[in-house]
């Protein structure tokens, strides 16, 4: 059952514009509008038994008072010393005094037991509740107030950046040509356009209160029309009309403007004169005071925005230093304005950067305002971190206080029945109800129905980060974007979640146990201890593991959590959250079982960014590898799920229907369970999608030419063997060069060739090879005796290595090597021709197994340029590896030079290749 401390959060419990209704509305206000109805239920208990005293008391007294009246009767049972019937009477009697006793104790009783310590209980309750609520009054208010600081310094730095950027493009535009260089009075005009309405419409902040403009004009023409003003004469400077005493201002402030306290009223003093309504005048400085010593002069900037005139200086009056050259339109002197300038101004003529240019200027500007800024958004986030520390603290606090209440219910209840069942035994019918109803009052199910009818939120934290002008991200680590975080950390998952599953995994060994260790996710860590280890690494860059051994286990855990809380957007997006939905909120007779279900959550997980992913699945990773090798039973699954559910979906908006759902608990359960299914699935299509992006022309030429395609050696001679696609560009420049020779000698051949009709080793890519000849020489045969003179080469460059016009073969292995069976090779070419093709033409084996070894498994096949080029082994396998590649002519050029020295020195009998027309 969750609690106070993870119920009453609400979206913006600390971002509101305004503070009484960010309290009345959102969580805290429920919660202790709650309270205090219990604070009034227990007053409705306790005059319940007060009364109940009265009532018995009274009783008692008009039960005492029967045996006295009817005493008074004289003549009765009285003289009747003897009979039965007196003694009937005298039990009758007897009993109404017993009865009249016993309502009296019960009255006493009940003041005793009930009214008296319970009437303490709930002064000290309401005390403890009024004072929690005044507390989180005050730190929602400061923090309200810092953030309202916040975008005013956050404005002021964009403001800033934004001028030295202007600046800047005016410096660069500066010295180019006329033609090109922008005029200079146009941004001047638009500036002066889109800004003036913008600084006349600015609402002004007066203590602790923000106020339009027309709110200001009603403010000022009363405050004008009330507060005492005069002339104040100050020496050499003359006198200043529309004066008034800081005293008289800060009077009328506490009478009006419901000002507390005289700090507050000078607070709002001050605002005055900063916005240029009041200045001090006879002094130095803009300081306001609550001093009838202090004269402030009422600006005319407060007479126009209120529309009261002003008092104009008496036409006889004049000074002597401004006989000449009057303003009739100003009050005040021109002289004793200047004089006022001059010494509101004297720190700025002594200033500490004399030589400085304006671009100078501004840069120091902005990097003060930019100071400013970070200065402000830290105190921020402490101020916030803070508050959250006392709402927990309270939160649990005022919980244990309302179980409290509760209980003492229960108790009072008990009491109170005892109180009755102890004295009068005929009302024990009556008792016996009291007592059903104390025992059907329970405490737990009282409060966990105040939960699931009044909860507002889980603790989700809103942070408010640093925004870099130039959309940098390393100040923060917290409350930043994942895929904004990762790409500033250049790793697929943040820096921050690596680093601290990493360290989890290495000090799980150094607990003792398995419960100790499936614990260290379901242990709740104090906040503040949490805040503590977050500020010291919540500063945007890699932080060592050295920091995180001065916490425990449990507190690292809570940080990563806290992490994955504080993101802007849950791991699994808060955009598929209506789909999760779907998937499980199918009825039971049509849900879908686990492997129908899997594929729509694989779809689903699919449309996450890969950073959302990545992490995802290290999280997973590192949950499942515990629940594994902690041997963890159904009961820990269930409360890891539902603790870090929150952490890894949550909704986009939280209502009181989503609070209810367990979507997130079940996505949780299914990833656990269907890890492997899940993720590999997820890498397979990130997988597919990048490869994508890859070349397909380069892709098919590297997976043409790559080693080991066809019945070349790299496959060992296994036809349509699969092979990986090649990215080996390390050749790149010299296979270019030797494709543009190629293409080159080919343009200049001036011939064209038809097509050799022999098999290509290279099927697969539909490639014909074509012989030296013209078409009106193609394959003759004659049998002939050939010297070693009549072989020649023709190298046509690096392209085909080295290409002859005439192959020969020993004569005795004409039909063993110089004719092969097609059939006998691979589809491209395999193992069977070139197994053939490395024995001697007499069909004997030749040379040692090593040997062998080195001529079929082990070839040195190269590709150059798209071709595949067999280097000229030595010994006797040279002309045979020639003449095995399909059996014919092209493949046969493309298996290299024949070595004039092997293994054909000793041949006295060929075939060769003759262009010359066929018969």
């Amino acid at each position: 059952m969750p609690g106070f401390a993870d119920s009453f959060w609400s979206s913006d419990y600390a971002a509101a514009n305004s503070f009484f209704l960010s309290f009345l509305f959102l969580g805290l206000g429920i919660l202790f509008s709650k309270l205090q109805q219990g604070v009034i239920e227990n007053r409705q208990l306790l005059i319940v038994s007060r009364m109940r005293a009265e009532a018995e008391e009274l009783y008692g007294q008009k039960l005492g008072e029967i045996p006295l009246t009817v005493d008074k009767v004289q003549g009765g049972f009285s003289r009747d010393d003897g009979a039965s019937v007196r003694k009937a009477y005298e039990g009758v009697r007897t009993e109404m005094e017993d009865a009249a006793r016993n309502h009296r104790k019960i009255a006493q009783n009940i003041r005793d037991l009930v009214v008296n310590p319970f009437s303490r209980w709930c002064d000290a309750h309401e005390a403890r509740i009024q004072d929690s609520q005044d507390e989180l009054q005050t730190r929602i208010k400061t923090h309200d107030r810092q953030l309202e600081q916040v975008k005013k310094l956050r404005n002021n730095y964009f403001n800033k950046s934004r001028l030295l950027e202007d600046l800047e493009e005016e410096n660069k535009l500066a010295f180019q040509d006329p033609e090109t260089s922008p005029k200079n009075k146009i941004p001047e005009i638009k500036v002066d356009k889109e800004e003036g309405p913008e600084e006349e419409e600015e609402p002004y902040e007066i203590g602790d209160e923000t106020y339009q403009p027309d709110q200001v004009k009603k403010i000022l023409a009363h405050m004008l029309n009330n507060i005492k003003m005069g002339e104040t004469k100050v020496p050499i400077l003359g006198t200043y009309q529309n004066t008034s005493a800081g005293s008289d201002i800060v009077e009328y402030l506490q009478k009006n403007m419901n000002t507390s306290s005289v700090s507050y009223a000078e607070r709002i003093g001050q605002d005055l004169v900063t916005h240029g309504f009041l200045r001090l005048v006879g002094n130095v400085g803009n300081t306001f005071a609550n001093s009838s010593k202090m004269s402030y002069q009422w600006r005319p900037k407060a007479f126009q925005l209120s529309g009261v005139p002003e008092k104009k200086a008496a036409l006889g009056r004049t000074f002597s230093l401004n006989a000449a050259g009057n303003d009739p339109n100003s009050i005040d002197s021109p002289v004793i304005g200047t004089v006022n300038e001059y010494l509101e101004k004297w720190n700025m003529l002594g200033t500490a950067f004399p030589n400085e240019t304006p671009s100078d200027r501004m840069r120091r500007e902005a990097r003060e305002a930019d100071e400013r800024y970070k200065a402000g958004v830290r105190r921020l986030d402490e101020l916030r971190c803070e508050l959250e520390e006392a709402i927990f603290d309270h939160l649990r606090f005022l919980e244990r206080c309302e179980l409290d209440r509760l209980k003492a219910i229960k108790t009072v209840v008990l009491d109170f029945s005892g109180t009755i069942s102890n004295v009068i035994p005929s009302l024990q019918s009556t008792v016996d109800k009291l007592v059903l109803y104390q025992e059907t009052v329970q405490p737990l199910g009282d409060l966990r129905y105040l939960l699931e009818n009044y909860r507002t939120g889980s603790f989700i934290p809103k942070v408010v980060t640093y925004e870099n002008y130039y959309n940098r991200v390393d100040e923060d680590t917290f409350g930043v974007d994942l895929e904004a975080r990762a790409r500033a950390d250049k790793k697929r998952v943040p820096i921050v979640v690596t680093t601290l599953l990493t360290y989890l995994d290495h000090h799980y060994p150094d607990l003792e146990g398995d419960e100790a260790r499936r614990n260290v996710w379901l242990i709740e860590v104090p906040l503040h201890q949490v805040h503590k280890l977050r500020a010291k690494v919540n500063h945007g860059k890699t932080f060592s593991p050295e920091i995180l051994q001065e916490f425990d286990i449990p507190t690292i855990a809570s940080l990563l959590k806290l992490y994955l809380r504080e993101l802007p957007d849950s791991l699994v997006s808060s955009h598929v959250y209506e789909i999760i939905r779907t998937i499980y909120q199918t009825p039971a007779g049509e849900m879908p079982d686990d492997a129908r279900r899997v594929p729509v959550l694989q779809q689903t997980l699919s449309q996450l960014r890969l950073t959302n992913i990545a992490t995802l699945d290290a999280c997973m990773n590192h949950f499942t590898r515990l629940i594994e090798l902690t041997s963890a039973d159904e009961t820990y699954v269930t409360a890891l799920a539902t603790t870090i559910a929150p952490c890894v979906l949550r909704p986009r908006v939280e209502s009181s229907l989503t609070m209810e759902e367990r979507h997130a608990y079940r996505l949780v359960r299914d990833l656990f369970a269907h890890k492997d299914a899940i993720f590999s699935e997820l890498k397979r299509l990130s997988a597919l999608t990048h490869s994508s992006s890859i070349s397909r022309p380069s892709g098919n030429l590297a997976a043409a030419t790559a080693p080991g395609v066809g019945g070349g050696p790299g496959n060992g001679g296994v036809g349509n063997r699969p092979r990986a696609i090649s990215t080996d560009e390390s050749n790149r420049k010299a296979h270019m060069e030797e494709r543009t020779r190629a293409l080159l000698e080919k343009a200049n051949g001036g011939r064209s060739r038809a097509t050799s009709p022999a098999p290509s080793p290279r099927a697969s890519t539909h490639r014909r090879e074509r012989s030296i000849g013209g078409p009106e020489t193609r394959f003759p045969i004659q049998t002939s005796p050939t010297a070693s003179g009549e072989r020649h080469r023709q190298s046509i460059g690096p392209i085909l290595g080295v290409k002859r016009s005439s192959l020969e073969v020993p004569g005795d292995g004409i039909a063993a090597a110089g004719i092969v069976d097609p059939s006998t090779t691979g589809a491209n070419g395999g193992a069977s021709g070139l197994e053939a093709s490395a024995l001697p033409a007499d069909g004997t084996s030749s040379g040692s197994p090593a040997d062998k070894r080195s001529n079929v498994n082990r070839s040195s096949v190269r590709f150059v340029g798209g071709r595949r080029i067999v280097p000229v082994a030595a010994g006797g396998s040279a002309g045979a590896t020639g003449a095995s590649t399909a059996g014919a002519a092209a493949p046969a050029s493309e298996s290299g030079s024949v070595d004039e020295s092997g293994s054909h020195r000793h041949s006295q009998y060929a075939v060769t290749l003759v262009d010359r027309p066929m018969d």
